[in-house]
């Protein structure tokens, strides 16, 4: 069955123009908002505990614009996975390119957080500065798994490590000058994690970026995909100075603080159907999400 439904996403790639994937997958998008209760609820919960002060109308909107824009994202996705390199161009396009260029061979991070174009701002980045190195999370499905990641190395001979490798590979791709593509603002569990706000609440949040600029010495510049203007738009921002500080909390605060600030200006484009909030402080029962 997975073959088969890769295969469908292969033949509308091939026979459907960008502007047509994107509708298509707008509608799918939302008829999963309105078919898929369980998934609907998750974004709700984000979106009421991270916006109280709108109404259930006005986040139902959000939702529902989220699920479009998802929706979207992962039709046009499928350009990363068989386009060539014009065609990915082509979709894609950079700001703020005068942020990263003095870093490139230094020891770089950039911070990619889950908005929804992650995955073909990270293939554009790729393709323009590869080699680089970044961390993946393994999808269950092996076939999909496969996919996904031959997207992310197929534009240069780039280093992906698994979560399930550590972080020593990774410190060593940086210190010989690769750029790290890192995505740290998802509830990984407890481990390497402390609470800080995320828009207000108690968040499970690694620590990882911190950690590792200052095991490395390398640079943090935010490297942000929104969809703008019938595009994806990677945006680099300026270099974060005085980070790392003393205070690593104080660091991972900055992080989600910052994080906040982009999910403002498009929140329907951050990824609220993943359960940021599932890990919860001690002595807290039962799950926000309601199972």
């Amino acid at each position: 069955m997975t073959r088969l439904w890769i295969g469908l996403l292969r033949l509308l790639h091939a026979i459907l123009p960008l502007a047509g994937l994107a509708w298509l997958g707008e509608t799918l998008g939302g008829l999963l908002h309105a078919f898929a209760r369980e998934r609907r609820q998750v974004v709700l919960t984000n979106l009421r505990l991270c916006f109280p002060d709108l109404s259930e109308a006005e986040r139902t909107a959000l939702g529902r614009a989220h699920f479009r824009t998802l929706g979207r994202a992962t039709l046009l996705e499928t350009v990363s996975w068989w386009g060539d390199r014009a065609e990915v161009e082509h979709l894609t396009r950079f700001e703020g390119l005068e942020h990263v260029r003095p870093h490139i061979g230094k020891p770089l991070i950039w911070l990619a957080p889950h908005f929804v174009g992650l995955n073909i701002g990270g293939v554009r980045v790729t393709a323009e500065f590869a080699p680089i190195v970044s961390l993946y999370a393994r999808i269950k499905n092996p076939h999909f798994d496969r996919l996904m990641l031959n997207a992310r190395t197929r534009f240069g001979d780039s280093e992906m490590y698994s979560r399930h490798d550590g972080i020593k590979p990774v410190i060593r791709a940086i210190r010989k000058g690769l750029p790290f593509y890192y995505l740290p603002d998802m509830d990984y569990g407890r481990k390497d994690a402390i609470f800080v706000p995320f828009f207000g609440v108690p968040a499970a949040t690694i620590t990882g970026l911190a950690r590792i600029a200052k095991a490395t010495g390398a640079v943090v510049v935010p490297c942000i995909t929104r969809w703008q203007d019938g595009q994806f738009v990677t945006r680099f921002y300026p270099a974060w100075e005085d980070y790392p500080g003393a205070d690593v909390e104080a660091d991972t605060r900055r992080m989600n603080a910052f994080i906040e600030d982009r999910i403002r200006e498009m929140p329907e484009q951050y990824f609220w159907l993943h359960k940021r909030f599932k890990t919860q402080p001690e002595g807290n029962k039962g799950s926000l999400y309601g199972h």
